[in-house]
């Protein structure tokens, strides 16, 4: 896929010799002697009747040097989070299920909520700040990966190629971006990645004048990737998004708290394909028009904390730099397109970016209108300087949901 912005801010890791994954897996067995490593897992409820996660769950009994997953459950009541446990009771590793409807977790929820210390909206966000919380409470690993559950075509060696970088004792990465070209059914994928996040950040750029954050986030190859790896000890002070801006959330927090040189991305797969969003053209809550609100709404966070004077009147400007660079950079991906024989849809192009045009102009609104709006779960440092105990408490709940009735 054309490259519309530049490296050069952090470490980009090719993948040029297609090494072998027992190979990759010998060296990460080794370093887990010095770094052991786990693996969260959010998923809802609806994806373990799906074909994607029985894949991912039949490649991961595979791997040998994993010390621990934990699996975020969403949308599963007690009979739904049974089969759960017997859905992953075939993986060899340690592994624990965090039911996050269950009457457990939901207590220590509501005596979070009352503090403020609780996310404000269910969602991956939340699924995965929980997850976080038991990985701390956990201490089992020094290194954890991420990734989602709805990967088509996943394979062992995405998860071990993520997490060498991190893994490695004799590298001095803490964060790791998994990276791939969104390509399959012979046609370009990634519509919210290519069509909207590409040209804001250059939008954003020209509007508001340059930024080493956004210089940073246009380094990275596919920013809204679900797969990334990071020491355990980094999630201690991550504040995240409860939203679709998650992603966007955690690269912003990771460029924060840690030194460019510190922090890579990795090409993982040659080819990636994962259950696809319908665009939502009608309904402003679901589908790719929430997801695009959302991660918006992220980038005007950051750069108002960045000090940026974000008002009512720039994003009329910046709708409209938007709309031509999303436009030139359809002429791109087409002439990509026709150069590699991949089928191009030019309506459903410019249909998707007059989309995200009027998504750009209702996070600004959003943005404009609740100012006192939460932007961020509170991160774990902050949760356990209000309840000391509430990460000891969460891994009680955990296991005795995975170990005991419910």
């Amino acid at each position: 896929m054309s490259d519309f912005y530049q490296d050069g801010v952090i470490t980009n890791f090719h993948n040029l010799t297609n090494r072998k994954v027992e190979e990759l897996e010998y060296d990460l067995q080794v370093f887990s002697g010095r770094r052991s490593m786990g693996l969260i897992l959010p998923s809802l409820f609806s994806e373990l009747e799906g074909p994607a996660l029985t894949r991912i769950v039949d490649e991961l009994t595979k791997v040998p040097y994993l010390e621990e997953i934990v699996i975020g459950l969403d949308r599963a009541d007690r009979d739904q989070f049974l089969f759960a446990r017997e859905f992953f009771s075939r993986l060899p590793q340690r592994h624990r299920i965090l039911w996050n409807d269950g009457p457990r977790l939901k207590a220590l929820d509501e005596e979070l909520k009352k503090e403020n210390l609780s996310p404000n909206e269910p969602g991956k966000g939340r699924n995965v700040w929980f997850c976080a919380g038991y990985t701390l409470a956990s201490r089992r690993t020094s290194v954890v990966g991420l990734h989602d559950c709805d990967i088509v075509t996943y394979s062992r060696d995405m998860l071990a190629r993520l997490m060498y970088p991190v893994a490695n004792p004799n590298f001095h990465y803490d964060f790791c971006k998994g990276y791939y070209a969104r390509v399959a059914d012979g046609k370009f994928n990634g519509r919210v990645g290519r069509l909207l996040v590409f040209p804001l950040l250059k939008s954003l750029q020209i509007v508001y004048g340059h930024s080493d954050f956004l210089e940073y986030l246009r380094t990275f190859r596919y920013p809204l990737s679900g797969e990334f790896a990071m020491r355990t000890d980094i999630l201690n002070d991550l504040r995240i998004p409860s939203d679709w801006g998650l992603e966007i959330g955690v690269l912003s927090e990771v460029h924060r708290n840690t030194a460019t040189k510190r922090i890579c991305q990795v090409d993982i797969a040659d080819t990636y394909d994962h259950k696809h969003q319908p665009m939502s053209e009608d309904d402003a809550t679901n589908g790719l028009q929430r997801m695009s609100i959302d991660i918006t709404k992220a980038l005007y966070r950051k750069m108002a904390i960045l000090g940026v004077n974000i008002t009512s009147e720039s994003f009329r400007i910046l709708k409209a730099t938007y709309y031509r660079n999303a436009l030139d950079m359809i002429d791109g991906f087409e002439n990509d397109a026709k150069m590699n024989g991949l089928s191009f849809d030019r309506h459903s192009e410019e249909s998707a970016v007059e989309l995200f045009s009027g998504a750009i102009m209702e996070a600004g609104q959003a943005f404009v209108d609740t100012p006192s709006e939460k932007p961020f779960i509170p991160s774990w440092s902050r949760v356990q300087s209000a309840f000391p105990d509430m990460l000891d408490r969460i891994h009680e709940a955990v296991e005795k949901d995975n170990e005991g009735d419910v």
